[in-house]
């Protein structure tokens, strides 16, 4: 519930600013770049292509689609390496949603890992590129607030961040019937 309350207050921010736009009144920039925390299983990337599939919708991106991601397609193993592969996930990712899950992983590396690079190439890209692509960082809560804290510049960012919950015995049950209800 909660997260689906986020989504409608995000999705009733971009209307309000679409019709401002279009009646030339003065708009906040939208950064809708995002941080998805919780537990395996809670429904992080499925949101993430419902979110992609709005906005497409919406027109805040051309085309919606998701690229899912992980450190192994981010970071390289020799120097500039790293930035090639950051830079093509965000080329197949343009115009949707890069979600890069376990995002954590990228600043577990001491200080001569690659993985700082690759943080340094999406944090380019998502200045250079604001309006036509949308980052997801997602991961176990605890491990994305340490990595949040790695880097100063990555809060002010992913202004928008959803934590999300394990779910209860009685949504498990509701899920089961949906999945047996399909396969009949």
């Amino acid at each position: 519930k909660e997260v689906k309350h986020l989504i409608h207050e995000i999705y009733a921010y971009i209307t309000i600013q679409t019709k401002r736009r279009q009646e030339n009144l003065n708009t906040d920039p939208m950064v809708l770049h995002m941080i998805f925390k919780g537990n395996p299983g809670t429904g992080k990337t499925t949101v993430a292509r419902i979110i992609g599939n709005i906005f497409s919708e919406m027109g805040v991106l051309t085309r919606g689609h998701l690229i899912e991601a992980e450190r192994a397609d981010l970071v390289g193993e020799y120097i500039g390496n790293t930035a090639q592969k950051t830079r093509d996930q965000l080329k197949k990712a343009y115009g949707g949603i890069l979600f890069i899950d376990e995002a954590y992983s990228l600043a577990r590396g001491g200080e001569k890992d690659f993985g700082k690079e690759a943080i340094d190439v999406l944090v380019k890209f998502m200045e250079d590129n604001r309006d036509n692509i949308i980052i997801i960082l997602a991961g176990y809560l605890a491990e994305m607030e340490h990595f949040l804290q790695s880097n100063p510049g990555l809060r002010s960012r992913f202004p928008i961040h959803i934590e999300f919950p394990d779910y209860n015995k009685q949504e498990l049950l509701q899920i089961a019937d949906q999945m047996c209800a399909k396969r009949q």
